[in-house]
């Protein structure tokens, strides 16, 4: 069986689990275990917010000193779609059609080819999260806990994200905010209630003020990404209220995300300053730290001469926001972003062919 095909019938299997965040991963990360043979395998096994038993696997064979790649068996819920989003079928065309087959489970199939078809004495580790898409627990608890990745004594990681196989080097890490609003909750029509909305007024009208400044001023802007400017995103939730009832909660929520050149603080404290004011309960979760490597770093190197593909940046996040405490990260991974999340999302077979001798370079240093 060559490569193309190893990926081929792995990358379907693997999308033919659903593994929404909001599920249990444990089937995936069963399917990815039984082609590990040979592989030191440590489990870290965690329930999620709402119970949900999930399963981090790192997976090493070799020697310490080595490159690690990365991938997450979760994916995003199926919005959108018509078809059958685990399908896991294939066109014409050679492309694998479903839900993660670009994010990222056809990464991780490349990544399992590629790690598994080395030679025994090959230094090779596997890092394979969950609940990325989510709150990024996985990698959290890999950073945290695993024996197996500080044994191995990784001198770098690549984080198996798509991204055409050109290397990144640097990504934004995000800030979340979560303001909360309490009203009275009526029948609208009988004026005994508190609509929660009106309380959040003049803190949007402040957060109106603090995303045109990211996009104006240049000191709060880094020309190194693409846009420039940090991404400042604003969804606000009724949580499910009807139109003819007064909200009694309204919860506004703004994803910072931010690049490493870029203080974060004077955003975190404006943010705080506007929700005091407003009388509003506020909530800050930060996801780690940016991942950034100089474009002269081995790893970016290492990328660049494997790929043939200069070296550059992204604005997502990934894993390497929680990886990074263990190894400096690189993003590189076949596929494309963009078709990433949507309800047609696939990736061609012979794309995640040619990431497999990619990835074994780079495992060979």
């Amino acid at each position: 069986m060559t490569d193309r095909d190893r990926v081929a019938t792995l990358a379907a299997d693997l999308v033919r689990l659903d593994s929404r965040s909001s599920l249990s991963n444990l089937p995936v990360a069963a399917r990815i275990e039984a082609e590990l043979a040979g592989f030191e395998v440590e489990r870290l096994d965690y329930a999620d917010a709402a119970g949900v038993p999930k399963r981090v696997l790192v997976a090493h064979r070799g020697g310490p000193g080595g490159i690690a790649l990365s991938g997450h068996m979760d994916t995003v819920p199926a919005t959108g779609w018509q078809d059958d989003p685990w399908s896991g079928a294939v066109d014409a065309n050679g492309r694998l059609h479903g839900l993660g087959s670009t994010d990222m489970k056809g990464p991780v199939a490349a990544c399992v080819v590629a790690a598994a078809g080395l030679p025994a004495d090959v230094p090779a580790t596997l890092l394979i999260t969950t609940d990325e898409e989510t709150t990024k627990q996985g990698a959290t608890l890999l950073a945290e806990r695993s024996e197996l990745a500080r044994r191995a004594g990784l001198r770098g990681i690549v984080v198996a994200e798509p991204t055409r196989l050109v290397p990144v080097r640097g990504h934004r890490a995000a800030i979340n905010f979560a303001a909360v609003a309490t009203g009275v909750q009526a029948h609208s029509s009988t004026g005994r209630g508190v609509n929660a909305n009106w309380a959040l007024i003049p803190f949007l009208v402040e957060l109106q003020a603090i995303q045109a400044r990211l996009r104006s001023e240049p000191s709060l802007q880094d020309a190194a990404y693409d846009p420039p400017f940090a991404d400042f995103n604003l969804v606000l939730d009724n949580h499910g209220t009807a139109i003819n009832v007064t909200v009694g909660r309204a919860t506004a929520r703004v994803k910072f995300r931010f690049s490493r050149a870029l203080d974060p603080e004077p955003i975190v404290d404006a943010v705080r300053a506007a929700a005091d004011r407003a009388g509003l309960a506020l909530e800050v979760v930060r996801d780690g730290t940016p991942p950034e490597v100089e474009a002269d770093h081995p790893m970016v190197r290492a990328a660049v001469a494997a790929t043939g593909r200069e070296a550059t940046t992204a604005p997502f996040g990934t894993d390497a926001t929680r990886l990074n405490a263990i190894a400096p990260c690189i993003i590189l991974g076949p596929g494309d972003i963009a078709e990433a999340h949507t309800p047609a999302e696939g990736v061609a077979l012979d794309d995640l062919a040619a990431a497999v001798p990619v990835f074994r370079q780079m495992l060979r240093g």
